[in-house]
């Protein structure tokens, strides 16, 4: 395997990481001031993702590190021609941040301050993640807003199933409640996004000639050609409406355990078609092969990674270890 491909599949495993991490995350946080009634309920819900909530923003460091040293031309243009929306995001890390960290250390009487804060940004950031991302594939303000409500959509789903996973009593009920209400907007969103990415992503040449403005613009979206040459892709993206549907009918039956699985997995098919639509062509005018750092870079990057990559995630996975048991009131 040639070092640009592999270093396009560990950023892209990065990414993954990132949303399926912070998704929850991002959940537990859009349904605070549904799921907790009282401050003490919402105090026990973020302290679901009291340990962790910053170990998973390590996921988005690491990816963007990685691209910026592995292929730096991408790494640049994306930043600068979404300078914007990344600002909004930043902007909502940084507010949902300072708000989980002060909420413990303020006057009862200030925390619904935190807790708006911890709300607003959890719900930017979804959202606007959404948006470039579905901007990048289609070019459109259509998409954009598609992929923000898919997005955040998503996020609620994983954060509910996440929430009645990790509580007790009343609150992991309430929980499960709003997840299955997250799903009434996530599966018609599923249904309609997902198909589309496929035929984006199989269109192959066609995909990178429509992102690029070229010839290859017919072959965007021709179902029939993009399931006979990439069935893969069309699988996946079939297997993540499913995945989602499944989490609803496991939520139903209170299995939060396989919920939760389920929606992860439903996270991991969709980040990996999203990227798969980017293989040849991750920016407008830009080949993957024309981003890449140079031969020596990218062999450094690899025994760099070698070494550090194993106890990143193994400092990750104990985390969540020592912290597996739900938490009570």
């Amino acid at each position: 395997m040639e070092l640009t491909t592999f270093w396009f599949l560990v950023i892209a495993f990065l990414w993954t990481g990132y949303f399926v991490l912070e998704g929850f995350d991002f959940g537990v946080g859009a349904l605070l001031p549904l799921v907790g009634r009282s401050d003490a309920e919402r105090g026990q819900a973020l302290t679901t993702i009291g340990p962790v909530w910053d170990g998973n923003e390590v996921w988005l460091i690491t990816a963007v590190g990685a691209m910026f040293a592995a292929f730096p031309a991408w790494y640049s243009g994306l930043l600068s021609g979404y300078y914007l929306p990344l600002v909004l995001v930043l902007t909502g890390l940084i507010v949902r941040g300072v708000a989980l960290e002060w909420r413990g250390k303020v006057r009862p009487g200030e925390r619904a301050l935190c807790d708006a804060g911890i709300v607003a940004g959890s719900v930017v950031a979804a959202c606007t993640w959404g948006g470039v991302f579905g901007h990048l594939l289609y070019g459109s303000a259509r998409a954009a807003v598609l992929g923000g409500a898919l997005s955040l959509a998503v996020a609620a789903l994983h954060g509910g199933v996440f929430l009645s996973l990790k509580t007790t009593g009343p609150l992991r009920a309430r929980a499960r409640r709003l997840a299955l209400a997250a799903a009434v907007a996530v599966l018609p969103l599923a249904a309609v996004a997902l198909p589309a990415l496929a035929s984006l992503a199989a269109g192959g040449a066609g995909a990178a000639g429509a992102r690029t403005g070229g010839p290859g613009t017919a072959g965007v979206g021709t179902g029939g050609a993009g399931w006979t040459a990439h069935p893969v892709v069309w699988v996946a993206a079939v297997a993540a409406v499913a995945a989602l549907a499944a989490a609803v009918a496991l939520v139903w039956r209170r299995r939060e355990g396989w919920a939760f699985a389920a929606t992860a997995g439903a996270i991991v098919l969709v980040t990996g078609t999203v990227f798969a639509s980017l293989r040849e062509v991750p920016l407008p005018g830009l080949t993957l092969a024309e981003a890449a750092s140079g031969p020596y870079t990218l062999g450094m990057l690899t025994w760099i990674g070698l070494v550090a990559l194993p106890f990143v995630l193994g400092y990750q996975a104990w985390t969540y270890w020592v912290f597996r048991r739900r938490v009570t009131a």
